[in-house]
């Protein structure tokens, strides 16, 4: 996930913690908030946890950081993408315009889990649905990515039209792009609407693909 480049940046944002306490997820946090958890063996045979959280409206400059926590004390902060050191590897952190992309341990030797979602969060909460109801989590993830995937047909005509038609390009262009698709106003709004709900779904699961998560709406794809 990471190049050799963008883990020395990463590794380079690393600050550390103050040894402040994890608050606990409130009940109105789970759109605004993420919160995973990774349970590892210490030494002598003891046990850690090491915690993740993530606000995403972000700080008063409006920049998002994640905080890392081992056993609900502060440890380090680190604006994102973020890699935090852990016992026996790192912790990888990217988020997207809908929510995190990923959030995964990733061991010395290569091999990667996903932490576990808090139970409260949004997240934790879909991953509650997958595992008591997988028939139900799975169709609603199929219909996350058939939304997005109308979206990407009907949307990029369109997009593309009005890019032709600005001025500079159709001068470059020579010509200007006629979109087969023309749908009114309220069914464009209602299409986008839709894939914005399906991408946050995705999200919940931390799922990414650039072209049906990031090609239409996403900044950071």
């Amino acid at each position: 996930m990471f190049s050799d480049r963008s883990r020395r940046r990463a590794d380079k944002r690393v600050r550390p913690g103050d040894g402040s306490p994890l608050q606990r997820f409130r009940w109105w946090q789970p759109f605004t908030r993420s919160l995973f958890h990774l349970d590892l063996t210490a030494g002598a045979g003891g046990r850690e946890t090491w915690s993740v959280d993530i606000r995403h409206g972000g700080d008063d400059n409006g920049t998002v950081w994640a905080k890392l926590y081992l056993d609900g004390r502060l440890q380090a902060t680190s604006k994102l993408p973020a890699r935090f050191p852990v016992t026996g590897g790192v912790i990888e952190v990217v988020t997207s315009g809908f929510g995190l992309r990923r959030c995964h341990y990733v061991t010395d030797d290569g091999y990667e889990r996903q932490l576990a979602p808090d139970a409260a969060s949004a997240e934790g909460l879909r991953a509650h649905l997958e595992h008591a109801h997988p028939v139900a989590g799975r169709s609603i993830g199929l219909v996350s990515i058939v939304v997005l995937v109308i979206g990407l047909v009907l949307g990029v005509p369109q997009i593309v039209e009005e890019i032709s038609q600005i001025p500079p390009v159709a001068e470059r262009l020579g010509t200007t792009f006629t979109s087969p698709v023309r749908l009114p106003a309220w069914l464009n709004i209602t299409v986008l609407v839709a894939t914005l709900l399906a991408s946050t779904e995705r999200a919940l699961r931390l799922r990414y693909n650039w072209l049906l998560d990031g090609g239409l709406f996403d900044g950071d794809g």
